[in-house]
């Protein structure tokens, strides 16, 4: 899903329904991620019924939310960026660590699909070259004989 960016609020407003220890929490368990550039940012919000909400967003000029920690109650709620939920769990530093192994797993299955992409090309193109290659050294077991002749 794609955060628009609204004109920011006024800072009282802005975190007023996360409490400072959950908020610095979610921020710490994410910092790998900011600091490598795999996120580019994050905000928080609310649902509709003004449950609290935490975006981690990609980089400009999408802005892309990359996740999404909802605050239900008593209960965290771990999404991505689709809407999807991942997790649930009554414990933050618990909800975090699944954070951090959904991010690495996504990682891992961007490497994973780019693996196997360079295989399908490589493959398609030793496909396509070895009809080539195998009709040219037909052509010179014809033709190497016959100007072995004039030499």
């Amino acid at each position: 899903m794609t955060v628009i960016a609204f004109p920011p609020r006024h800072a009282h407003d802005a975190g007023s329904h996360w409490p400072s220890g959950e908020l610095n929490a979610i921020v710490e368990a994410l910092v790998p991620q900011l600091t490598s550039g795999d996120a580019a940012a994050w905000d928080v919000g609310m649902t509709e019924l003004g449950d609290p909400q935490f975006y981690l967003l990609g980089p400009p000029p999408n802005d892309e939310c990359i996740m999404c920690i909802s605050r239900l109650g008593r209960v965290y709620v771990l999404e991505d960026g689709a809407g999807q939920v991942l997790f649930e769990h009554n414990s933050l530093l618990v909800l975090a660590e699944q954070a951090k192994r959904v991010l690495q797993k996504r990682k891992s299955q961007i490497i994973a699909k780019a693996a196997v992409l360079w295989c399908a090309l490589r493959e398609a193109f030793e496909e396509k070259l070895e009809p080539i290659v195998g009709e040219s050294e037909e052509l010179l077991t014809h033709f190497v004989p016959q100007l072995a002749a004039f030499a």
